[in-house]
């Protein structure tokens, strides 16, 4: 069966899947759809990028990411150019693979792969923005897209601490990772510039957020909207106890207002701080600060 846009691409993560018979299954579980499409498997972190971009450089319009969000990344920054968007008109689906998506949270996609492969078929979908992070590194600037969310400073940290914890773990990877950060953590002192207004002070975390979700279903940006041409932008500037006071409240969301948060809105955000802070994006660890961050609207169609 043909879907509307065309014969899909399906990029799997080959650690998709707790087991490898759970792999198998997700497997037969696209197949179970009647769709056309064509698997590739990844062999290597950033495989990914390769393969969509292949993909869509053949002419693919309809891409199927099986995965979790750092799969789901690297699809999109296959999808993208260094300008902006291949094309806009390109479908990009979500089968979650053992850890689940973040990002499809806000969209209120399934977790379950039995649920979210029914998705494949028809026409429905949603037009997105994505965030391009401009960071930091060793070599010089470096850019990367992201459809979810970045950040810069405790997040950041946290994120490089959790990529040494085992997978096996789950979402307690970022929790316990948040404790051993949180201990040792210190805020910085920062310059922020959101499109015509200034943030300068204290900064413990810079939040740049395109969807509501980030690590293992923390609603941090409850107000978020993928569509709206804007950030939401959480300067969180507190102390280690309003981080404990607020670690329960964020997972509904009611972390918010906050007298230890500031919040905006913005399409480009630029922040400078007195000592490198770490940049992550969508899970994956980037580089340092100075950074920038842009929105690049209506980037894809998220499938529905």
């Amino acid at each position: 069966m043909t879907s509307p846009y065309g014969r899909a691409v399906v990029i799997m993560n080959s650690r998709a899947g707790r087991s490898p018979s759970e792999k198998d299954r997700i497997k037969d579980l696209i197949a179970s759809t009647g769709l056309d499409h064509n698997l590739r498997m990844t062999e290597h972190r950033g495989h990914a990028v390769e393969l969509a971009r292949q993909a869509v450089s053949e002419g693919c319009r309809y891409l199927v990411a099986v995965g979790g969000d750092g799969t789901i990344h690297e699809v999109v920054n296959g999808m993208m150019g260094d300008e902006g968007p291949v094309d806009p008109a390109t479908v990009l689906a979500v089968v979650p693979g053992g850890s689940g998506s973040d990002f499809i949270r806000t969209f209120g996609l399934p977790a379950d792969p039995a649920d979210a492969v029914k998705h494949l078929l028809g026409d429905p979908y949603f037009q997105v923005d994505v965030g391009k992070v401009t960071f930091t590194t060793e070599e010089g600037m470096r850019s990367v897209y992201f459809p979810n969310i970045a950040e810069a400073g405790l997040g950041g940290e946290v994120v490089r601490r959790a990529e040494a914890l085992p997978r096996r773990i789950g979402k307690l990877r970022y929790l316990l990772s948040f404790w051993m950060t949180l201990a040792r953590f210190k805020s910085a002192t920062g310059v922020i510039h959101l499109d015509h207004r200034t943030y300068e002070g204290r900064v413990t975390n810079l939040v740049v957020a395109n969807g509501q979700f980030f690590g293992g279903g923390m609603r941090i940006a409850p107000k978020a909207h993928p569509a709206d041409g804007k950030f939401d932008v959480l300067v969180q500037k507190g102390n280690k106890r309003d981080y404990v006071a607020g670690i329960t409240k964020v997972f509904k969301g009611e972390h918010l207002p906050s007298p230890a948060i500031k919040e905006y809105h913005a399409r480009h955000v630029e922040i400078t701080t007195d000592r490198p802070l770490q940049v992550e994006a969508d899970g994956e660890v980037l580089g340092t600060t100075p950074a920038t961050f842009e929105i690049i609207e209506d980037a894809f169609r998220l499938k529905l």
